[in-house]
C-alpha cells in the first residue's frame, strides 16, 4: 500500500468512521484512495475553518477523536482558528495536511507554508513526515497521543510524495499512556473532612475523562454544594439540589458568593481560567485547595494548591466516594446557606407572556430549555447568547453543551453543530448563534443542504456585535465604535436559499410557536428570533475585577457580592 492507504488503514484500526475535509493538490493522494474505502464517510464542508469545528464539535459530542483534512498552503493555515479552539478546551484531535513534495521543501513552491512552526504553539504534538515508512508508526502514536492523559489536537503534515510512496506493512506496537502519580486520598479526605464550608468545584476535565458518572456518584454522596465553570456546564446533572450553577464573569451571585466563603475548594478537572477566578488574588480568599487534574501543568499554575492528585478522575472520585458513603459529611448549615444564596442570587429571567412584548434573550432561552427534549446539544457560538444558554438552559450532561470556552472563537457554533450531528444522526441539535457570529461560517448552511441534516438553527438578531456593545456602554463610556450590524441580510430569505425553511418572531407570544415548529420539522429549519439591541447580559464582573464585585441590571457601579446576596 502507498502512504495514503496506510492512513484509511489507521482509520480502520481506530474505528475512525467519520471525517471532515477539503482536498487540494498536495493532499490529492488521500482522496484518490478514499474512492475506494467504503468504511470512511468524509463530509465535505465548505471552508476548512469548519473542517476543524465541526471535528470538534464531532469529538466533544460522541466523546471520540474528530478528525479534519486539508491540503497544503492555505488549506492548512485556514485550519488554524479550528485547531487552537481545540486546544484551548482540550479537544481531541488528529490534524492531516498535504505539504510540497520533498524535495520542494524550503523553496517558496506553490502552496508551501510552514505549517508545523505556525501551529507548535497549539498542538499537543506535530509531525513533518520524512520518511515514508515511518508513517503507520506515526499515524498509531498520533491517534494514541491526542486521546490520552489531557486530549488535544496532534498534526501530521505529509508531504505528497509520501503519501504516494509504497510502505511496508510493518508490526505497529502499541503505544503506552504515561503512568499517573500516586494520589494521597487519605489525607484529600482527611481535608474534606476537616472544612466546615467546603465546595465542589468542576469544569471541562470530567467530560475529557468520561467521567461523568463517577462525579455524580460523588456529589450526591458527599452533597457538597458545587459550582461549575463555562465547560463543566451539565456535570452535576439537572436535578443536583446543591449546584449553584456557573461562577466567574457572568456567573451567578450565588455561585461567586459561595467561592468567596468556602474554607476548601474541591477542584476536580478544572484550570482556573480568568474568566472563572476574576482577580486571582481576591479568589476563594479564605479557602485551602484540593485539585484534581490528569495533567500536572495545571496544578499550581495559578494558585499553589494544598494537595494536587493527579490521574485518572474516576479511580480518585470512585475512592472519595466509599468514603463519603462510609462516613457522610456533616454540613448541614452550609447547605442550608448555600440554598439560600442560590434562591436570592440565582439567575432570574421574567417570562413575559404580553402578545406584543419584544422578546428577551434569557427568556427565550429559558422556554427553549422547557420545550426541547433532554438529549438536546446545544452549540453555541460566542456572545451574549452564549452566555444566556449558560445561565438559562438547564443541561443535563456536559456533552449537551458544545460552546468555545478558552478561545471564544466567534463561527464556532454552526460547523460544531454539523459535527455533533454525524456523531448522532437521529440526536436533536440545535444551534445557537447570534447575527455576528452566524456570518462567521455561514457558507456552512450549503453542508447542512447537501447531507440533509436535520439541524436546527436560531439566530438571536439583535443587529450588532452585542458583548463587545455591552462593554463598550459599561466600561468605555458608552462609545460604541464599529458594532452595529443594521445591514445584516434578511436571514430567513438567506436560509430559503439553501432550501432550507425559515421562520421569523419578534413577540413573546410567538416564542413557544416558533421552537415548536422548528423541533417537529424532520428536515434543517432556521429560526429568526428578533432581540432588543440594548439588552445586556447580567451579571457582569468588569473585566480584571474581582468577582466580589459583579454589576447587576439596576446597580450599573460596582456592588459587592456581600451587600447583594444576604
Amino acid at each position: 500500500m502507498n502512504g495514503a492507504q496506510h492512513i484509511l488503514e489507521a482509520f480502520h484500526r481506530h474505528n475512525i468512521s467519520t471525517v471532515f475535509g477539503y482536498p487540494g493538490g498536495c493532499i490529492m493522494p488521500l482522496y484518490d484512495a478514499l474512492v475506494d474505502d467504503v468504511r470512511v464517510e468524509h463530509v465535505l464542508c465548505r471552508h476548512e475553518q469548519a473542517c476543524a469545528l465541526a471535528a470538534d464539535g464531532y469529538a466533544r459530542a460522541s466523546g471520540q477523536i474528530g478528525v479534519c483534512i486539508a491540503t497544503s498552503g492555505p488549506g492548512a493555515t485556514n485550519l488554524i482558528t479550528g485547531v487552537a479552539n481545540a486546544y484551548m478546551d482540550s479537544t481531541p484531535m488528529l490534524v492531516i495536511t498535504g505539504q510540497v513534495p520533498s524535495g520542494l521543501i524550503g523553496t517558496d513552491a506553490f502552496q508551501e507554508t510552514d505549517i508545523l512552526g505556525m501551529t507548535l504553539g497549539i498542538v499537543k504534538h506535530s509531525y513533518l513526515v520524512d520518511d515514508a515508512d515511518a508513517l503507520p508508526a506515526i499515524m498509531e502514536e498520533a491517534i494514541t497521543l491526542a486521546q490520552s492523559g489531557r486530549p488535544g489536537p496532534v498534526w501530521i503534515d505529509i508531504p505528497k510524495n509520501m503519501l504516494l510512496a509504497e510502505v511496508d506493512t510493518p508490526a505497529l506496537a502499541k503505544a503506552s499512556e504515561p503512568e499517573a502519580d500516586c494520589p494521597d486520598i487519605a489525607r484529600a479526605i482527611s481535608l474534606l473532612r476537616a472544612a466546615k464550608k467546603p465546595l465542589l468545584y468542576s469544569g471541562g476535565g470530567v467530560a475529557l475523562a468520561r467521567a461523568e458518572d463517577s462525579f455524580r456518584a460523588f456529589a450526591t454522596a458527599a452533597a457538597i454544594p458545587g459550582v461549575v465553570t463555562l465547560k463543566g456546564i451539565g456535570n452535576p446533572g439537572k436535578n443536583n439540589p446543591f449546584n449553584l450553577g456557573m461562577l466567574g464573569m457572568h456567573g451567578s451571585r450565588a455561585a461567586n458568593k459561595a467561592v468567596d466563603e468556602c474554607d476548601l475548594l474541591f477542584v476536580v478537572g478544572a484550570r482556573l481560567d480568568d474568566r472563572a477566578t476574576g482577580k486571582l488574588d481576591t479568589f476563594a480568599p479564605k479557602a485551602r485547595m484540593i485539585h484534581i487534574d490528569a495533567d500536572s501543568a495545571e496544578i499550581n499554575k495559578l494558585r499553589p494548591v494544598d494537595l494536587a492528585m493527579r490521574g485518572d478522575l474516576n479511580q480518585i472520585l470512585a475512592a472519595f466516594t466509599e468514603a463519603m458513603v462510609e462516613e457522610p459529611l456533616t454540613i448541614s448549615n452550609w447547605q442550608k446557606q448555600c440554598k439560600t444564596w442560590h434562591t436570592t442570587g440565582g439567575f432570574q429571567a421574567a417570562d413575559n407572556e404580553e402578545a406584543l412584548a419584544p422578546i428577551a434573550g434569557p427568556a427565550f432561552i429559558r422556554q427553549l430549555s422547557r420545550i426541547a427534549p433532554d438529549d438536546t446539544v446545544i452549540s453555541c457560538d460566542v456572545g451574549q447568547h452564549q452566555m444566556w444558554v449558560a445561565q438559562h438552559y438547564e443541561f443535563d450532561h456536559p456533552r449537551h453543551h458544545l460552546t468555545s470556552g478558552g478561545l471564544g472563537t466567534m463561527g464556532f457554533g454552526l460547523p460544531a453543530a454539523i459535527g455533533a450531528q454525524f456523531a448522532d444522526r437521529n440526536s436533536t441539535v440545535i444551534n445557537v448563534t447570534g447575527d455576528g457570529s452566524f456570518m462567521m461560517n455561514a457558507q456552512e448552511l450549503a453542508t447542512i443542504r447537501r447531507y440533509n441534516l436535520p439541524l436546527k438553527l436560531i439566530i438571536l438578531d439583535n443587529q450588532c456585535l452585542g458583548m463587545v456593545r455591552q462593554q463598550q456602554e459599561l466600561f468605555y463610556n458608552n462609545r460604541e465604535s464599529h458594532i452595529n450590524l443594521d445591514d445584516n441580510p434578511d436571514f430567513v430569505a438567506m436560509a430559503r436559499a439553501f432550501d432550507i425553511p425559515a421562520l421569523f418572531i419578534e413577540r413573546t407570544d410567538q416564542i413557544r410557536r416558533g421552537i415548536e415548529t422548528i423541533l417537529a420539522y424532520k428536515g434543517p429549519m432556521l429560526l429568526h428570533v428578533a432581540i432588543s439591541r440594548e439588552e445586556n447580559v447580567w451579571p457582569i464582573v468588569k473585566p480584571g475585577g474581582s468577582n466580589k464585585e459583579m454589576i447587576d441590571e439596576t446597580r450599573r457601579t460596582n456592588t459587592s457580592t456581600k451587600e447583594q446576596v444576604a
